[in-house]
């Protein structure tokens, strides 16, 4: 039997497991001023990944298989990438413009019905708004234009420099995107944006006092942090940090992730490695005529600018083969399923090398 493309194979595969409430993920933006400031925690059974910096210039189709009409796009930006299944399946990231997505899970999630739309699997959608789009007004504005094929239930977050953020949800089989005055606290984790504001406001004590891991606890005191950020002269990458270990899932968080997005600039921490790291996504040429360049997200200490290495078809294959032996629906697929997802960046190609005489 001929395997399924690996977009469409990692979002059903990733369907099919439970996810607990220890499970998920927490996002949230704060701003104050001309900061802004994008926080997430990475919660799930995998920890495994490699950080991808991803050249603009660079031609790309869908991996979807017939019946599917995939989508095809050239990347504007560069970006830097977290990425568990494979490079071009990043769980989330920020571009050179200052634009930043993540996904959290969401069990109310449904996806358009196939119509005549260009198609991209679930994981895909987050490198194409990377590779497009620098503001959330063009993501919010552009949402329709393609569809989801996906049996995977998530919703996402998106944040500019400018400290606008989005929540784009799929329900009832259609987009719902919060942004501006439909979104009055940036933050969002596993219930759909409405029930979680619903919740907070619902909430005794002004959300802080909420305890527990499950979505709305998190949600309301994340959203509360959001609030009395602004009032507080806290360092905001410290505080983005304070935040994600106060909504954190003890060994469910594998990564907490904080965007300058202002100054580009990305710090992170790994369940496997608590020394902080950071590096600037100016540090690097993202020209696509230029390597492609990598670094294992558990890897060293400060600034990681010089640490990262160049891309090797060897690297993804090992990174989407430990990912998929480990979680637990997709370790029992055959290897060609891995290898098959692992040899997707292959189809991309640079327009700039296509221009050389």
């Amino acid at each position: 039997m001929k395997l399924k493309k690996s977009s469409a194979l990692l979002c059903l595969a990733l369907a099919a497991l439970p996810v607990p409430e220890a499970g998920a993920c927490t996002t949230f933006c704060l701003r104050k001023g001309r900061e802004a400031v994008f926080g997430k925690n990475y919660d799930w059974n995998v920890g495994d990944g490699l950080l991808v910096v991803n050249k603009r210039g660079m031609a790309k189709t869908a991996a979807l298989s017939p019946p599917e009409k995939p989508a095809r796009w050239t990347s504007r930006y560069g970006s830097l990438t977290f990425n568990q299944y494979g490079r071009e399946f990043p769980s989330g990231g920020m571009n050179e413009a200052g634009l930043a997505v993540e996904l959290m899970w969401l069990d109310q999630t449904q996806y358009p019905a196939p119509d005549a739309r260009p198609a991209l699997g679930c994981l895909e959608w987050i490198q194409y708004q990377l590779d497009n789009f620098a503001t959330v007004g063009e993501v919010a504005k552009n949402v329709g234009r393609l569809r989801v094929s996906a049996d995977a239930k998530i919703h996402y977050m998106a944040c500019d420099k400018s400290g606008s953020c989005a929540t784009v949800e799929y329900l009832d089989g259609k987009p719902v995107v919060h942004t501006g005055p439909r979104l009055p606290v940036q933050a969002l984790t596993n219930d759909p944006y409405a029930d979680s504001l619903r919740f907070r406001e619902q909430s005794r004590g002004g959300s802080r006092e909420v305890q527990g891991v499950g979505s709305l606890p998190r949600f309301a005191r994340a959203s509360a942090r959001v609030e009395e950020y602004a009032a507080r002269g806290a360092n905001p990458v410290r505080y983005a940090f304070e935040t994600l270990d106060d909504v954190a899932q003890g060994t469910h968080t594998k990564w907490s992730i904080v965007y300058d997005l202002k100054a580009g600039r990305v710090h992170w921490r790994t369940r496997e490695n608590r020394q902080m790291r950071s590096v600037t996504l100016s540090a690097f040429d993202l020209s696509c005529a230029t390597p492609v360049r990598v670094l294992d997200v558990d890897e060293g200490a400060g600034d990681m600018a010089r640490r990262f290495a160049v891309y090797t078809p060897a690297a993804n294959h090992n990174l989407v083969a430990s990912a998929f032996s480990q979680t637990e629906f997709l370790a029992g697929l055959p290897p060609e399923a891995a290898a098959e997802t692992a040899s997707h960046p292959e189809t991309t190609s640079c327009t700039a090398a296509r221009k050389s005489p």
